[in-house]
C-alpha cells in the first residue's frame, strides 16, 4: 500500500490567517506596544478565565502580539500561549510561536522527533481562530468601560 505525501493547502492556511487577522484586530482595537487587553471568558454565567492579548511590538507593517489565557487551573497545567505576527499590508495573522516552540514548517514528515502533525502550522492557526472566535462570542472586556 503506497502512502501519498501531505501537500500544504496554502489557500486554506491563508484563509485562516486572514480570518484571524480580522478577529485579532477586533479584539485589539487601538492598543499600543506594551498594552494588554483582557477578555473575560464566560459560559453559562460561570467565569472560565481570561483571554489576554498583549501587543509586544509595533511597526508600520507588522504587529507582534502574545495571546494567552489565565484561569482557575493556572497552577496545575501550562496554559496556552502563542506569539502571533499580524501583517498589516496583506491583512493576515500567523502563529509563529506556541508554548515556546518557534518557526513551524508548512508540513512535516510523520512521524518526527517532536511528533508534529503533517499540517501542524494549519492546526495551530485554526486553534487560534477558534480561541479568538470564542472570545468574541462569549467574552467581555475587563479593561474597557461599559457603554450605557
Amino acid at each position: 500500500m503506497s502512502r501519498t505525501a501531505y501537500v500544504t493547502d496554502l489557500k486554506t492556511l491563508q484563509g485562516e490567517c486572514t480570518a484571524n487577522y480580522l478577529r485579532l484586530t477586533r479584539l485589539l482595537g487601538e492598543l499600543d506596544a506594551g498594552e494588554i487587553r483582557e477578555v473575560e471568558l464566560l459560559r453559562g454565567g460561570r467565569r472560565l478565565g481570561a483571554l489576554c492579548i498583549e501587543v509586544l511590538e509595533q511597526a508600520p507593517y507588522t504587529t507582534i502580539a502574545q495571546v494567552s489565557q489565565q484561569g482557575v487551573l493556572d497552577q496545575m497545567i501550562e496554559t496556552p500561549r502563542m506569539r502571533v505576527h499580524l501583517y498589516h499590508d496583506v491583512r493576515m495573522a500567523e502563529v509563529t510561536d506556541f508554548q515556546r516552540q518557534r518557526h513551524f514548517h508548512g508540513r512535516y514528515r510523520y512521524p518526527n522527533a517532536r511528533m508534529h502533525q503533517p499540517d501542524e502550522k494549519l492546526q495551530l492557526n485554526r486553534f487560534l481562530g477558534e480561541w479568538l472566535e470564542y472570545g468574541l462570542a462569549h467574552g467581555h472586556s475587563v479593561d474597557l468601560p461599559e457603554l450605557p
